[in-house]
């Protein structure tokens, strides 16, 4: 019997074995390929959820970057104006001094807000004072924000006129429509954390300004009527209100206590003191350097003197049809827009005090209001009052056209009552209310609050005289 030839096979097996080796090292080096993409996937993902987990609502940085929003605004851009009469290091040193307060401030009212689980100023001084106490904080608080809301309409009013030369009738005219178009829709908004991704935006628009006023040094040098003691010491024979109202202008530039009971009741995952003190600590710093870097450039490049004009939009005017320069002052319009949504959460919140009162209801109590239109009737009042209130805006910003007035008048009147003078008797209050007896109003803490509110009260009664006579 012929047996058949069995090489052929066992060489066709032998190629299959070989291919099915081939094939199975091809298989395992492209599971560690697609396995090394899965997992970088995963990283980036991973980074990119922290990333959007680090700007959720109610977190530091969002809440720090609204704290720093809500104070930069009109005040930065006549920081140089002050600088230019008073010198860099009398602005350098208020700025400093400012901004340390500013944090303590903030965290004396978080406490506040945490300790009582009230997150206006009207609630917190109704459950630690007296419903009157509450009344007139609530109407400082309201006269800050309408006033500051009404410097950053005027402001508007300047870039527009700046920019397209038009006579004082058009500027009114873009400052009804922009209030009606732009401000009221932004500010029906229920959380002030809905301003967080805007508010990042707009510190980067003021912070192109900055690079647009080096760059105005850079090509001009610094202006022929500086010296070395004007540019530190400020001018001869400036009086002492000028020294006053620019520390005014200090706290109307760090001017953010108004926002700050909302936003600690809306920290994540619940009000917190902590994150409070932090987020105030990175707002405080934002605000800081670009105060100095402001203040410090703007001499450089406009002087002193007549040079320099009330605001840098005016410093500008000469320079109104470089591209660099539209940009900035368009940048300016976005980011001083954005603030103006905050200065309305205070009016609101004033608006809704006195509402609640009037209609015998308590604080925190919408779920169980009456509804109208599917919303509840304290919604509907919310929403009324932003309207009315932006329109109150608008009427002034027509009528007022000296912003330095405005802004110093306001960091003097409300906002040293609602940085200095009424948080620390807040601190003590809730003191008083822990210890019982063993309150003493010789402790470290006390005195501390009890010195700054004596420095509240004189910006109050006479940082107003200044703004007002000065």
């Amino acid at each position: 019997v012929q047996l058949p030839d069995m090489t052929e096979a066992v060489e066709i097996q032998i190629d299959v074995s070989e291919t099915s080796s081939e094939i199975a090292e091809v298989n395992q080096v492209g599971l560690e390929k697609t396995t090394d993409e899965a997992g970088q996937f995963a990283s980036l993902k991973k980074v990119g959820k922290k990333a959007n987990r680090s700007m959720e609502a109610g977190r530091i940085l969002p809440t720090g970057i609204c704290l720093s929003k809500a104070a930069i605004g009109a005040g930065v851009l006549s920081m140089a104006a002050h600088s230019a009469q008073v010198g860099l290091l009398y602005q350098f040193i208020g700025l400093v001094v400012g901004g340390i307060l500013n944090i303590v401030s903030i965290r004396m009212i978080a406490q506040a807000s945490v300790t009582t689980d009230r997150f206006s100023f009207e609630d917190i001084s109704d459950e630690l004072f007296h419903p009157g106490l509450a009344v007139f904080t609530g109407f400082i608080n309201a006269t800050n924000a309408i006033g500051s809301a009404v410097a950053y309409l005027i402001l508007c009013g300047q870039i527009f006129q700046v920019l397209c030369g038009t006579n004082d009738e058009w500027r009114r005219i873009f400052i009804i429509l922009l209030g009606v178009f732009v401000c009221m829709p932004l500010a029906l908004a229920r959380h002030i954390n809905f301003m967080r991704h805007l508010a990042t935006l707009s510190v980067f628009a003021l912070l192109f300004l900055v690079i647009v006023v080096v760059q105005h040094v850079a090509q001009d040098g610094p202006d022929d009527s500086l010296t070395m003691r004007n540019l530190w010491l400020g001018q001869e024979s400036i009086s002492l209100f000028a020294y006053i109202n620019a520390l005014n202008n200090v706290i109307f530039a760090y001017n953010n206590s108004a926002n700050v009971p909302q936003l600690t009741g809306e920290t994540h995952p619940v009000p917190n003191t902590r994150r409070m003190g932090w987020a105030a600590a990175l707002a405080t710093f934002v605000c800081f350097l670009l105060y100095f870097l402001v203040s410090l450039l703007g001499v450089l490049a406009f002087g002193v003197g007549a040079n320099q004009k009330d605001t840098l939009i005016l410093d500008f005017e000469v320079d109104r049809k470089s591209p660099l320069v539209i940009l900035a002052l368009a940048g300016v319009m976005f980011s001083i827009l954005t603030c103006f949504q905050f200065h309305i959460f205070p009016i609101r919140q004033f608006a809704a005090y006195l509402t609640r009162k009037a209609r015998g209801r308590q604080a925190n109590d919408e779920s169980d209001d009456r509804t109208c239109c599917g919303k509840p009737l304290t919604r509907l009042f919310d929403i009324s009052a932003a309207l009315v209130s932006v329109a109150m805006t608008i009427l002034i910003a027509v009528a007022v056209t000296k912003l330095m007035t405005v802004l110093d008048f306001i960091g003097a009147f409300a906002a040293a009552y609602l940085a200095y003078v009424i948080p620390p008797l807040m601190l003590i209050q809730i003191r008083r209310l822990q210890k019982g007896g063993d309150f003493s109003w010789l402790s470290m803490e006390v005195g501390f609050c009890v010195a700054m509110h004596i420095l509240g009260l004189f910006f109050f009664v006479f940082g107003t005289y200044s703004a007002v006579h000065g």
